[in-house]
């Protein structure tokens, strides 16, 4: 099953910002395994993927682009949303200006419940994606629209209910980077942070799962709940590299460091971590656990905001297979790094990108997402959750 080749879209953008901020364009050199691979079922190649690399602005206009923002932002009642990997400006910027900072579902929900009309997420296109399902009557901006995801790309709605339809007798669990056909097909959502109590839900109530499109974070929960799983054949560009050997050797220049490992990551490499979660389960663990240096295995997007929140402790990169022609993220996505203050700016001003769902597909595609918030919301109450899960067969 091969993706479709994919380009650069034509854009006829004339402000001022396209000029003094172009960028390039460049290819993502990176290939999903083959489909006889073991313990897995669905596969598809994003070796044709690619991203643009933005111009860095100076320091100048840095500032004059900051400024610029926090205006549009107040005239056209608008709030930033911007994930935990994209550049530190739009971080900061988004926290400043009473956005928020989070992973793609925190974004999503916080942007469902604030006041204002429009929503402007950083980030990759599912994201913005689930955000216009949770609030489709506001506007949803994204700063560059091609901004996408390997496992959004590997994972192509058409290939997908046919792997669903080869096991009708399966609970359909999608990670939530997957775009809103592929969530409309699925019975469950699922984000990393409560991937695990759902999937043990779903096991004692019965059910067996397919599971898409993470490969390592399915392979992680059926190993932690023994659950019952098929899985389609996906991974990530950036924790895919992760490399447990490199990882062991970066443990002994660092013996006093402790391991943060996103479940993304290769088997072998959470082998050797001291904590495993999602963003917010890493920042929680680098916040309380006894020790002033880190070694952290996820984007290293993320190592802005560990930093900042905690200012007396240490953090390295966890290492992949290096900085050079072998390495194909070096452990930062190439799309979210598309991400930039100019765009920003340009998509304020000129309500460009806005993000469409079909509205045919929005009420199905909120499904699975309201069934995860209702089972998320009972747990943390302390509630009863045997009854939001149902005995439902694949969507």
């Amino acid at each position: 099953m091969n993706a479709p080749a994919l380009g650069p879209s034509t854009s006829t953008d004339t402000s001022p910002f396209a000029a003094a901020f172009s960028s390039a364009t460049i290819a993502v050199d990176y290939e999903q395994p083959e489909a006889d691979s073991p313990g897995a079922a669905g596969v598809c190649s994003t070796r044709h993927a690619w991203a643009r690399v933005p111009v860095e602005p100076s320091q100048t206009e840095r500032a004059a682009l900051k400024d610029q923002i926090r205006h549009l932002l107040k005239e056209k009642n608008a709030v930033m949303v911007s994930h935990y990997y994209v550049h530190p400006d739009l971080q900061d910027l988004a926290e400043e200006t009473g956005g928020l900072v989070s992973d793609s579902l925190e974004m999503a929900r916080f942007g469902r419940d604030h006041a204002a009309q429009t929503l402007v997420v950083s980030g990759v296109k599912f994201m913005g994606e689930t955000s216009k399902i949770l609030s489709p009557h506001k506007t949803v901006l994204m700063p560059d629209l091609d901004a996408t995801c390997s496992l959004d790309l590997g994972c192509p709605v058409g290939a997908f209910s046919a792997f669903c339809d080869a096991h009708p007798d399966r609970t359909v669990v999608v990670y939530a980077n997957t775009s809103a056909a592929v969530k409309a097909r699925a019975d469950w959502l699922v984000t990393s942070s409560c991937a695990l109590d759902i999937v043990r839900a779903l096991k004692e109530s019965g059910q067996k799962i397919l599971w898409a499109p993470d490969r390592h974070l399915g392979g992680y929960i059926q190993r932690e709940t023994g659950a019952d799983m098929v899985f389609w054949n996906g991974a990530c560009i950036v924790h895919d590299e992760f490399k447990a050997f490199e990882l062991a050797s970066l443990k002994k220049e660092h013996p006093r460091a402790k391991v943060l490992v996103h479940p993304e990551s290769p088997a072998d490499v959470v082998a050797l971590a001291d904590a495993v979660g999602s963003t917010s389960a890493i920042l929680a663990a680098a916040r309380s656990m006894d020790a002033t240096e880190f070694i952290v295995a996820t984007d290293n997007g993320m190592l802005h905001k560990l930093r900042t929140l905690n200012p007396g402790k240490t953090f390295y990169e966890a290492p992949t297979a290096g900085n050079s022609a072998t390495c194909k993220s070096c452990a930062h996505c190439p799309w979210m790094a598309m991400n930039g203050l100019a765009d920003v700016a340009r998509v304020l001003e000129t309500g460009a990108n806005a993000i469409h769902v079909d509205p045919a597909l929005i009420p199905r595609a909120r499904q699975p997402i309201d069934r995860m918030l209702a089972f998320t919301a009972a747990r943390k109450a302390g509630q009863p959750v045997a009854g939001l899960v149902p005995q439902i067969g694949a969507a």
